[in-house]
């Protein structure tokens, strides 16, 4: 083999190793799974704070003492983070769990408009009298349960950590009286490497 061949050979072989990668065969996993690819928020991040608040949620006087089921409205959560992170996902998680454990009921402020929107339709004629909802029905909600979702980065030399905290409010809707509060922290940490060849 002549000198340029084996010249043009390596050049062809450090450019094709060096060029773009992509994900080409994958699998499923367990979403129980820790999830620490990286330092972002995860799903692991979120099943390990949502559940522990949800079990002290439940727990609460408000809740425990109530007569029958609380009527309970999950709002919106402040994402205070520097990183986008669906928090919708994280409350729809957190009336999930809350509402799997029994001791509360939902009234759903996402579907008012498609509520409001069949109620026109019942009401235009189409739909026999015997089974026609009108509007004056629904059931008022006892609380309204928010929060705010804040993070803290620290990055020296080559150790990072990534602090997270989830508080929720849960407000009495006659009083305005917060009834219940709580917060849950999560800290990762990881060292720096460096990445490539």
């Amino acid at each position: 083999m002549s000198k340029k061949v084996a010249i043009l050979l390596a050049m062809v072989l450090t450019f094709t190793a060096c060029g773009p990668k992509g994900f080409i065969k994958g699998e499923y996993d367990d979403v129980e799974n820790e999830n620490l690819l990286d330092d972002r928020w995860s799903e692991t991040d979120m099943q390990k704070i949502v559940q522990d608040l949800v079990a002290k949620m439940v727990q609460s006087r408000a809740i425990k003492n109530a007569k029958r089921p609380p009527i309970v409205m999950v709002t919106r959560l402040e994402n205070q983070t520097d990183e986008h992170i669906n928090t919708q996902s994280i409350m729809d998680m957190v009336r999930v769990e809350v509402s799997n454990s029994g001791a509360v009921e939902f009234v759903d402020k996402a579907a008012r408009d498609d509520v409001a929107d069949e109620y026109k339709y019942q009401n235009s004629g189409m739909v026999s009298d015997e089974t026609k909802k009108s509007k004056g029905g629904q059931i008022g909600a006892d609380y309204i349960v928010n929060g705010r979702l804040t993070s803290i980065t620290k990055d020296i030399n080559k150790s990072k950590t990534v602090y997270y905290k989830l508080t929720l409010n849960m407000t009495n809707l006659k009083t305005n009286i917060i009834k219940w509060t709580g917060y849950k922290e999560l800290r990762k940490k990881y060292k720096k490497r460096r990445l490539g060849l």
